[in-house]
């Protein structure tokens, strides 16, 4: 028996996919055990398709339930990490919770009451999902700035660029940005709200949204005040970036049960 844990990865040929394929391939604690996805690749061996010097012996495979039980049933401490996009993820994760196995979640725009149905199969079956809408420790510390400035502004705005294929918009990113920022300050003041080139109201902070080619992820929060402003700018230019706070999040999900929102308590 394999003395690494088991990953059991979800959205295994995205680009997101693909590098945490490398990264579990050079991993000393985990390998990966199975890789599914509903894109190209299917049949192929995980490492290949990513990219790795040599196969890993891993297949790209279609999801389906009987396919995950029997992976589940053969592995050592399972983990499930799940990239897809959030409908597919909701009935991942649901299962894998409804096994009693731990799960983090890259996935956003879960209802509420999606959140819920997580949080009450995660406390039933004494387990964690931990939902991470950024994984870049830079993007993590750039949040809990913002947070801490705006108890000195009463004027802020974020502006959140990303490449043209993703699909959300404001980003999980900003959002969670915009609302801690609210929390500390619930009223910020905004000029001429109403106008829709004014960005959409995330609590009471404007967000705009940039989509372009070129782009990978990146976030401006631009806090005003008196004769000042205060620029707190993140960019991560390759998807490696986050790769150790994915590590971040496997090494620490056993200490959490029910639903956790981000990563910020295990920095």
């Amino acid at each position: 028996m394999s003395l690494k844990r088991s990953v059991l990865l979800a959205g295994a040929a995205g680009k997101m996919g693909r590098e945490v394929v490398k990264t579990l391939a050079q991993s000393v604690h985990y390998h990966l055990h199975c890789a599914f996805t509903h894109q190209s690749g299917l049949g192929q061996d995980a490492g290949q398709f990513a990219g790795t010097p040599e196969p890993i012996h891993v297949e790209l495979q279609s999801f389906s339930p009987a396919l995950l039980s029997a992976q589940l049933a053969e592995a050592e401490r399972p983990i499930w990490l799940d990239l897809s996009v959030c409908d597919s993820a909701f009935s991942h994760v649901s299962y894998v919770l409804s096994q009693g196995v731990p799960a983090v979640i890259g996935a956003t725009g879960f209802s509420l009451s999606q959140l819920n149905t997580f949080e009450e199969l995660a406390n039933t079956h004494q387990t964690a999902v931990l939902l991470a809408p950024n994984f870049s420790i830079g993007a993590l510390l750039m949040i809990r700035f913002a947070q801490l400035a705006s108890k000195h502004f009463n004027w802020a705005e974020i502006i959140e660029l990303h490449h043209e294929q993703k699909k959300d918009a404001p980003s999980g990113t900003a959002r969670i940005t915009a609302e801690l920022m609210t929390q500390a300050n619930p009223d910020f003041e905004v000029a001429t709200p109403d106008f829709a080139a004014r960005g959409q109201m995330i609590g009471s902070v404007p967000v705009h949204s940039v989509r372009l080619p070129g782009l990978l992820a990146h976030q401006e929060v631009i806090l005003g005040g008196t004769g000042q402003t205060l620029t707190l700018r993140h960019d991560s230019i390759d998807r490696a970036s986050f790769m150790p706070g994915i590590l971040l999040a496997l090494d620490h999900i056993d200490d959490c049960v029910g639903l956790v929102h981000g990563l910020d308590r295990f920095l």
